[in-house]
């Protein structure tokens, strides 16, 4: 990516939001592509393009405490 530092912001209610020089990668540690420099990482488990955020919290109801 661009070098920028990485930040990780949690959403309320939602995905995890990714700004800056990180590396995704699966848990077979093959690299998952990257097309923008802030990404939404889904956290409910519900997406159908995980590890992308697809909107599927908002249907389902998922909540989140503390963030």
């Amino acid at each position: 990516m661009t070098g920028e530092r990485a930040t990780i912001t949690p959403y309320p209610d939602g995905p995890l939001l990714v700004r800056g020089d990180v590396d995704l990668r699966t848990p077979d540690g093959e690299p998952v592509q990257r097309n923008r420099r802030t990404v939404a990482l889904c956290r409910c488990g519900l997406s159908a393009i995980k590890p992308f955020c697809d909107g599927t919290h908002k249907a389902a109801g998922f909540r989140t405490e503390g963030d």
